[in-house]
């Protein structure tokens, strides 16, 4: 964070300060739904206090944002309208980012205030998808280009099958434990004057552990690519690419740049096109999707000779001037996002998408970057909404999802499967909720037992789940258009 303020005036500072904090404190309020859950087991089983559990949980978090890869980060990121992501430091840009954290904020405070374990997955993308959709209204573009759809397709079904997976995958774990394993203390509700077996209480810890590391490495990225377009758009000179790149990797790249050009000039069928004519095809294109045509690959040539040219003879990234820094990111971000789409191309060989999609990522290294302190940051506002916030929703979890107790049985399984899923949507860049898939897999093991589930609480947590897409799409669809009205009419930004 050397010299983070120096080149910042007042506005610029007190814009920084609010959208650090509003990203912040929404990362605070997830700590309140999503972390929650992770401790809900350990704390209705007596497994540990609620102190030391939230404690633990937190700190595990913690170690969980810390080693995350930012796939997640990154794949939030591309839900949104490139042109916005291109210019966050615009007003649009600051009013989307505005936008999206004030209505996502506002719906996680309304569910957890009464209790209802919401996602605060399907809360931030339904708010990305409604600036979207407000931002394609505002310039007539139709559809197509109020978002990434493909990214949100993907996205949109693991949010769906996540609660499926957690309750059937639940539900079969506990019926073999329990026809395996034949110790009634398993499936008893725990005593309250007595702790549990030390077997039993290693047994939830870990699964609490695992998923509060899980937690911290899917979820917690959530926030960390929200603060990087805040960083990216407040102050592109140290953050709009990783200035720690190092030499060989910017002599690599740029020869990589070389060898791209000459593989989509083949292509572009002798069509020429200037600067600004390339960056507007490949805006259009991101923009409305469609088939490549050979326009798209005379473009693909012009940034990629614009690259090359800008890194040969740089060593470091940081030797570029701040403005060109900001140039730069523009025409990676357009050839990186043009570049993956190539599957809609026959044109291109699999001979020639190899190498392509090796730039690709190689491009991507020097703008998809996370500063540690970016990680430090998050991982402690989602500890501390823990530690503040924990008790409503750990009493929904533990009490008020079955008619009977929760039992070692029942949270070991149910936290089992919540690390696992996790953990796999992790390795797959899927952003999924803690929410959906531990209270999920409660109600599995409730169901599988026998013990009776409360209706009005599952219907309550139904019509919250149900309702939190739409309701946040509106939420982040007015609040951009009011932002927008604000920043460019009474405050004259552009």
């Amino acid at each position: 964070m050397d010299h983070l303020f120096d080149s910042l005036h007042a506005a610029q500072l007190c814009t920084l300060l609010f959208a650090l904090t509003l990203a912040l404190g929404f990362e605070f309020i997830n700590g309140f739904h999503d972390t929650a859950n992770a401790v809900a087991t350990v704390i209705y089983t007596r497994s540990l206090p609620p102190w030391v559990a939230v404690v633990w949980s937190g700190t595990w978090n913690l170690i969980g944002v810390l080693r995350s890869t930012g796939t997640v980060a990154f794949g939030i990121i591309s839900l949104l309208p490139a042109e916005l992501v291109m210019n966050v430091s615009s007003a649009a840009g600051f009013s989307m980012v505005f936008s999206l954290l004030i209505s996502a904020i506002i719906w996680n405070l309304g569910t957890w205030y009464v209790g209802l374990p919401a996602s605060s997955s399907h809360t931030l993308i339904g708010s990305i998808m409604g600036v979207g959709l407000m931002n394609s209204m505002m310039h007539s573009a139709g559809l197509l280009g109020a978002a990434n759809w493909d990214k949100a397709r993907e996205v949109g079904l693991s949010l769906l099958i996540s609660p499926v997976v957690g309750f059937t995958c639940t539900a079969v774990p506990f019926l073999l434990v329990k026809s395996l394993v034949r110790k009634p203390e398993l499936y008893a509700a725990p005593d309250p004057k007595k702790a549990p077996p030390w077997w039993i209480r290693l047994i939830l810890c870990l699964t609490c552990t695992g998923v509060s590391y899980a937690h911290g490495s899917n979820d917690g990225q959530k926030g960390i690519g929200l603060l990087m377009l805040i960083l990216i758009g407040i102050i592109p000179g140290m953050y709009a690419l990783d200035l720690s790149t190092k030499p060989d990797a910017i002599g690599q790249l740029t020869a990589m740049s070389q060898s791209a050009t000459a593989i989509v000039k083949k292509h572009s069928g002798g069509i020429t096109l200037d600067k600004e004519a390339s960056a507007r095809a490949l805006g259009a294109y991101l923009k409305a999707g469609g088939v490549f045509s050979d326009n798209i690959f005379a473009a693909l040539a012009v940034e990629n000779e614009e690259i090359s040219a800008t890194l040969a003879g740089h060593k470091s990234l940081a030797e570029l001037p701040e403005t060109q820094r900001s140039a730069l990111r523009s025409e990676i971000y357009l050839t990186a996002e043009t570049i993956g789409k190539l599957d809609n191309n026959k044109k291109i060989s699999g001979s020639e998408t190899a190498p392509l999609l090796e730039y690709k990522a190689a491009l991507e290294k020097t703008t998809k970057f996370i500063p540690v302190w970016v990680k430090f940051a998050v991982a402690l506002a989602l500890g501390f909404g823990t530690m503040i916030g924990w008790k409503r929703i750990v009493v929904t979890v533990g009490e008020k999802i079955g008619k009977s107790h929760l039992t070692y049985a029942q949270g070991a399984c149910a936290e089992t499967v919540a690390m696992i899923t996790i953990r796999l949507a992790d390795s797959y860049g899927l952003p999924v909720s803690t929410t959906h898939v531990l209270s999920s897999g409660v109600a599995g093991a409730m169901a599988a037992n026998k013990s009776g589930l409360q209706t009005a609480t599952l219907r309550n947590l139904l019509l919250a789940w149900v309702l939190t897409l739409p309701v946040c799409v509106f939420l982040g669809a007015m609040f951009f258009a009011g932002a927008l009205l604000l920043s460019t009419r009474i405050f004259g930004f552009h």
